[in-house]
């Protein structure tokens, strides 16, 4: 599998962001947001893809993927749409198209009806949108994050990869799945896996605070969703769909949560038709 690695440094307010551009310099610009407790990896082959017709950006959260991981980062969704933000100001794109799995889905949100950055087209993929999100375990974990920092080496590395594993609907590859659970491993990734969940705890509040002004989003929207969604179920993109005037679902019949490795050619497909305004 081809190595993936991000070659470009944004130093943002919680810490160095990590991210890198493809494709043509002159193409139209598409952003790709990762979720929890992912990366830009799930995207590898989507950018590629992509990068055929438009320049891509791919970037890893702080806290998530290569970029920074430390110690008294403000990971909240309200803190990383802020960044991304940012980030898009230091890229000097102005109505960028958006792509955005999970977590992402709200920090593009929070980004688009918070911080007020318009986009040109907003894709959100099995998103982090309408509460109740999470599951039972990503609770539990999350409300008691100090302990499981304590667990053995072994046993971390062996519910991680359970965990990563779940949001597949068919399941994934050994070597993705190596890839995914990567920078969670060692005492540093260790740490810092469990210092994101916990920051998720108050973020529900977050994405309820920003419910309320679907209705006002006026760039074309589309949301595409894993039927086999076992975190996040079908039936939430079905209700965000309804609420985001004109708002397009497609359903992914053999994907999970994990949809951009579930079904990569199927959703590539959806966004590149979406995105060159062809759906």
């Amino acid at each position: 599998m081809r190595e993936w690695r991000l070659t470009a440094r944004y130093p943002s307010g919680s810490g160095e962001v990590h991210w890198d551009r493809f494709g043509d310099p002159d193409g139209e610009p598409v952003v790709l947001l990762h979720g929890t407790p992912f990366s830009s990896y799930i995207w590898r082959g989507t950018a590629r893809a992509l990068a055929r017709h438009h320049r891509v950006y791919v970037w890893d959260m702080p806290g998530y993927g290569a970029s920074e991981k430390s110690a008294g980062q403000d990971l909240s969704l309200a803190a990383l749409g802020g960044v991304f933000a940012a980030l898009l100001d230091h890229w000097g794109l102005e109505r960028p198209l958006v792509v955005a799995h999970d977590s992402g889905g709200a920090v593009a949100l929070g980004a688009h009806l918070l911080h007020g950055v318009p986009y040109r087209r907003l894709a959100l993929v099995d998103a982090v949108a309408l509460s109740p999100w999470g599951s039972p375990f990503f609770q539990l974990v999350g409300e008691h994050a100090e302990v499981f920092r304590r667990l053995p080496a072994a046993l971390h590395s062996a519910l991680l990869r359970a965990y990563v594993e779940s949001a597949s609907g068919p399941g994934l590859h050994p070597s993705v799945l190596d890839a995914l659970v990567r920078p969670w491993l060692g005492a540093d990734g260790q740490d810092a896996f469990y210092r994101q969940v916990g920051a998720r705890l108050g973020d529900q509040r977050y994405t309820d605070a920003m419910s309320g002004r679907y209705g006002g989003i006026e760039p074309p929207v589309l949301v595409c969703w894993g039927e086999a969604d076992s975190w996040i179920p079908v039936d939430r993109g079905r209700e965000l769909a309804a609420r985001i005037p004109g708002a397009r679902l497609r359903t992914l019949p053999d994907a999970g949560h994990l949809a951009p490795e579930d079904s990569p050619a199927e959703l590539t497909a959806l966004l590149l038709a979406f995105l060159r305004g062809l759906d």
